[in-house]
């Protein structure tokens, strides 16, 4: 029986679960898990830390119950977890869950677009940095081609996985100089380009104020090869800031996250692979979720927890970031999700 929808001590619902099936990657984006850091030796979570499918789609059901309507597999990289069409499939069988996303760096997406839709899956997120393919591969380090994202891309479109969203993160000095590039590829395409301000998720990714593009630049040099008008928001919470062509080829999105922060409409949980949830992307710690699954705890008792969580939900980082708070211990994004 689905519960009034549950609410934060800043009148903020849940309504989307992000949650990450694996903290493994095959890229090690600079942004997010530098080699330096992610190494040969880094040791990553054992199979038997990570939550089951089965383990998921319970507490997916618990979060339900609750409000939440959109889900969206992150990692890691999620398309390495082996059979995730199996959790995609479980967790389309939640009725109150309307919406099913995937959020993936293309990789692996030519080959397996077709089985995710046909298990459940409704639409996926792309990230993509640059047309240029030695800015890309410095970026993901490990000298993936733009080519082969591309065909993730098309692949996830011919699968009826639309509109494609596509994600940059845009880094002063790095890759900001294909704004207008990417912007010309994907207008007109059906897509949906995203521009994301780089932020300070974890604390491995050297982080600098002044290595952000603020969002109303990226829009202004946007403007300037395609006119640009600003249009609603989708719904309430929406994190992109969107903007179409006035000449009707499409439209794109801005994540402010640092510029123009959306902390009092966040209405996102995240669970990481090993059952931790967390009530901000800039969160320093968890609660474990997975002892009370293992420990026998049944569904009442851990739905007492996600109401006792939530509903002490007070985050802000955004809103209060300072020198205070970006030299605090935060959760990496390559654990979390983004």
């Amino acid at each position: 029986m689905t519960k009034i929808p549950l609410v934060d001590r800043m009148s903020r619902p849940v309504h989307d679960l992000r949650i990450s099936v694996t903290d493994r990657c095959n890229f090690r984006c600079t942004y997010c898990m530098p080699k330096e850091i992610f190494g040969r030796d880094y040791e990553f979570l054992a199979r038997e830390l990570l939550l089951s499918f089965e383990e998921i789609t319970r507490l997916t059901s618990l979060f339900a119950q609750r409000g939440v309507r959109k889900v969206r597999l992150t990692g890691g990289e999620p398309l390495l977890r082996k059979g995730l069409e199996t959790l995609v499939a479980e967790l389309a069988g939640v009725d109150e869950i309307e919406d099913i996303t995937l959020t993936t760096n293309g990789s692996l997406l030519a080959r397996k677009a077709e089985a995710l839709a046909a298990a459940g899956l409704n639409r996926v997120t792309v990230s993509l940095d640059s047309m240029d393919d030695e800015v890309f591969m410095a970026m993901n380090d490990v000298g993936f081609p733009v080519s082969r994202v591309l065909e993730g891309i098309e692949a996830a479109a011919a699968a009826g996985l639309t509109p494609v969203k596509v994600n940059m993160v845009v880094k002063k000095g790095v890759n900001d100089d294909s704004i207008v590039d990417m912007a010309k590829h994907f207008r007109g395409s059906g897509h949906i380009l995203r521009f994301i301000e780089f932020m300070d998720v974890g604390t491995t990714n050297g982080w600098c104020l002044d290595d952000v593009v603020p969002a109303h630049e990226i829009v202004e040099r946007v403007n300037a090869a395609f006119p640009l008008e600003p249009i609603a928001p989708n719904y309430r919470g929406e994190v992109a800031n969107r903007w179409r062509y006035k000449d009707g080829s499409g439209e794109i999105g801005v994540i402010a996250s640092v510029t123009q922060p959306f902390c009092a409409t966040c209405t996102r949980a995240r669970l990481s692979a090993e059952g931790s949830l967390y009530t901000c992307l800039f969160a320093s710690k968890g609660t474990d979720l997975r002892a009370l699954l293992r420990g026998g705890a049944d569904d009442e008792e851990i739905g007492e927890v996600l109401d006792r969580v939530w509903g002490a939900r007070t985050d802000r980082y955004s809103e209060i970031r300072s020198e205070a708070t970006t030299d605090l211990p935060r959760v990496e994004m390559s654990y979390i999700g983004g």
